[in-house]
């Protein structure tokens, strides 16, 4: 289903998803019309399943990234699971196996919306927070 001329259009398209269809050709040696066939074949299968935005965190005012780590109190998994949803702060959200349950990545302006965001999050399970450091 998908071949090797596929994943480098993959490639290319997960560092710049706005590359024009002939640009796209131009970098793998095909037509626009070939490669607007093939990402529209990508779209139809799932393979691609859709488009996003990555944006400077910092340049919004948001100066702490981390990562948190839930250990669920029994009974509650439904509970923050639904509740998860209402925090903008949240950016991912992953159920994990091992001694924890979730795995979130958070984007907070400063500490004290951290700590903030954990008091929230205690109500539900033990925290184990990590803050990012840089991007490798």
């Amino acid at each position: 289903m998908v071949d090797s001329v596929d994943r480098q259009l993959l490639d290319i398209l997960k560092d710049n998803a706005r590359l024009s269809f002939a640009d796209l050709g131009r970098k793998i040696n095909l037509s626009p019309s070939a490669v607007r066939e093939r990402v529209q074949k990508l779209e139809e299968f799932e393979v691609i399943q859709k488009y996003t935005l990555q944006v400077d965190h910092k340049k919004l005012g948001n100066d702490l990234e981390a990562f948190i780590l839930l250990k669920v109190f029994p009974g509650q998994l439904k509970n923050i699971l639904k509740k998860i949803k209402d925090y903008p702060e949240i950016e991912e959200a992953h159920r994990v196996t091992g001694s924890q349950n979730i795995h979130l990545k958070v984007v907070v302006k400063n500490q004290l919306s951290l700590q903030r965001l954990l008091d929230e999050l205690m109500n539900f399970s033990d925290t184990n927070t990590f803050l990012i450091l840089s991007k490798v």
